[in-house]
């Protein structure tokens, strides 16, 4: 099994939840909160996921924000596409033509669209209850926390699997060896598309929130599939 370089959380995510619904304040937090986390023995196999990914408007949460969001719950075994769901949100700040060049959300497709704060309900109802997973926890972590604590004067933390991170450790445990070394064999690309490629997974095209996150569930799977016991515990992976 491959092990994860900082694995295990140094945070107890049931205790976690339990002072942070005693600390909460705004009512969607609150709701948040009360659905609980999963035992961190819970196997693989039994977790309810979530993919979550964010577009951006930068990549600092401290002077950008989020532009649009998508999720889609799946486990092990099966993807809910029609459980899926995408938003557009207005980051209430020009967007920079680099930025658009990337993802494609224009001044037009902002200029209507709603505040984070009139979905945040939809949004953490999506979440609530179940294990979500990214590709590169710090764009998703930092910038849902920033983006609350600047609306509603409150951040969020919840336990997050992140397939960067498990690519990562995949990467480097295949370079190990003084016969890898000698060869100058290196880590390969862990970027999402790369990493599905890996795996025979279809390439699809980047930077659009929602097919981000179907690719990030897919991505998981054949990373549990390939290098791990669908019986270990959630523990093992999350942070």
């Amino acid at each position: 099994m491959i092990k994860l370089f900082n694995k295990k959380s140094a945070i107890s995510w049931p205790n976690y939840f339990s002072k942070a619904l005693e600390q909460a304040s705004d009512d969607r937090l609150i709701r948040f909160y009360q659905q609980g986390v999963i035992s961190p023995e819970t196997p693989l196999s039994e977790v309810e996921f979530v993919a979550l990914d964010f577009e951006t408007t930068g990549l600092d949460p401290q002077k950008e924000d989020i532009v649009s969001i998508g999720l889609v719950p799946f486990t092990l075994s099966r993807i809910f596409l029609r459980q899926k769901k995408h938003w557009i949100v207005n980051p209430n700040r020009p967007l920079e033509e680099n930025s658009v060049v990337i993802h494609g959300i224009t001044h037009s497709d902002i200029v209507d669209a709603p505040d984070l704060t009139r979905v945040l309900e939809e949004v953490l109802e999506a979440l609530a209850g179940k294990i979500v997973v990214v590709h590169y926890k710090k764009i998703e972590r930092y910038f849902l926390d920033k983006a609350l604590k600047d609306r509603i004067g409150e951040g969020i933390l919840f336990p997050l699997v992140d397939t960067l991170e498990i690519e990562t450790a995949i990467q480097h445990k295949q370079v190990k060896g003084i016969i890898n070394q000698l060869k100058g064999k290196k880590p390969e690309s862990v970027r999402l598309g790369s990493s599905r490629k890996r795996y025979g997974l279809p390439a699809y095209p980047p930077h659009h929130a929602l097919t981000d996150a179907i690719a990030t569930a897919e991505l998981l799977q054949a990373q549990v599939a390939h290098h791990y016991s669908p019986d270990i515990p959630i523990k093992e992976l999350w942070g």
